[in-house]
């Protein structure tokens, strides 16, 4: 089985306010779930982008089971070309914070079977974007009333 992980991270003012989306689908493109989360204050975007993989990897584990996700293969697609490019070893990871978030990502992938990371335009990641900023729409709602 082979499934498909849009994910997007955002953060308003780099720092600022963060939060992830994440879209998951089957290898047809059908989606199985959609998700936004909002991550708190302090925020980078390259820290976002990371904590999306991180969320994912979890909901994952929730939505088919320790044992089932053993034996299914992920294909993470992003917009963030720096986070593709440093999970795929193509760029050093300076920065202990994401050093550290990678070590993260690094641990959860070993309970996976095939792990892929793929770089996609912006434009094909309109929905995971559309969540993230969501998640931080409503967390704005909720602080001002």
């Amino acid at each position: 089985m082979k499934i498909i992980i849009n994910t997007d991270g955002a953060s308003r003012g780099n720092p600022g306010i963060g939060s992830v989306g994440i879209v998951i689908s089957n290898e047809k493109g059908e989606i199985l779930k959609k998700y936004g989360e909002y991550l708190g204050e302090r925020i980078t975007n390259n820290e976002a982008e990371y904590e999306a993989v991180i969320f994912s990897f979890k909901k994952m584990k929730l939505l088919f089971g320790k044992d089932k996700v053993k034996k299914i293969e992920i294909e993470f697609r992003s917009d963030s070309e720096l986070l593709v490019n440093q999970m795929n070893g193509k760029y050093k990871i300076s920065e202990k914070h994401l050093q550290d978030l990678f070590m993260i990502i690094w641990n959860l992938k070993t309970e996976f079977g095939k792990v892929d990371f793929v770089h996609i335009p912006r434009e094909r990641n309109k929905e995971a974007d559309a969540l993230a900023n969501q998640a931080l729409d409503e967390n704005l709602k909720k602080t001002l009333f």
